[in-house]
């Protein structure tokens, strides 16, 4: 206990940053990703492709490498410079908003498409039949792999301690620092994690009676 006590000064600010990165990147890759899936399922062949071609791409990139090239890479372009906690929220969102653009365009292909033909026969245009009917009731067939997304995001955040930004995956080093057992921060670092967790699936289990589809 002691352990945690002594360093609060960590835990409690590091944790707080990890937070921020969360709900930052969290909220950005659920309107990215949302945004993706319609492309995907765009009646235009040149979204489709643009949507395709993003998905494919990040999907298949290590995170690590995302995170690389905003530190180290895109500075070099001299187009606009990102702090590190900035260069942070990007990577882990452009990485994320791939793999949410998978599951809600999942939740549409969900919906019947004769709603969507009926949408249309009343006029409405493509985004309006997304927006007004399709969306709506996609989101809600997919709240479980979705609130796992923004599980996986939780825990990829501890990728931006490697790049200069101080949340709760560098607590070990500066544990190291001030001689105290790692082993033992380590422990409590995870049972922060777990919190967090327990709080998303609180969330989840919420959502799902909320919005639970009659079958």
């Amino acid at each position: 206990m002691n352990v945690l006590l002594d360093n609060m000064d960590l835990y409690g600010p590091f944790f707080l940053t990890t937070i921020k990165l969360f709900l930052i990147a969290g909220a950005a890759s659920l309107i990215f990703g949302t945004f993706l899936a319609m492309l995907r399922v765009s009646p235009v062949p040149v979204f489709r492709a643009v949507g395709t071609t993003y998905v494919t791409l990040l999907r298949n990139t290590p995170l690590t490498l995302v995170f690389v090239f905003l530190v180290f890479a895109y500075p070099l372009l001299q187009i606009l410079q990102l702090s590190y906690f900035t260069a942070a929220v990007v990577a882990l969102t452009v990485y994320t908003s791939a793999f949410i653009c998978e599951v809600v365009r999942s939740g549409i292909n969900t919906v019947p498409v004769g709603q969507a033909e009926a949408a249309r026969a009343l006029g409405l245009t493509f985004t309006q039949v997304l927006g007004q009917v399709v969306l709506p009731q996609a989101i809600r067939s997919v709240v479980p792999p979705l609130m796992s997304m923004l599980i996986a995001l939780l825990k990829n955040t501890t990728i931006a301690a490697g790049f200069s930004v101080a949340e709760a995956g560098a607590i070990r080093q500066y544990l190291s620092e001030r001689g105290y057992n790692q082993l033992v921060g380590l422990l409590w670092v995870a049972l922060g994690f777990i919190v967090l967790v327990a709080i998303l699936s609180l969330i989840q289990r919420s959502l799902e009676k909320r919005w639970r589809v009659a079958r």
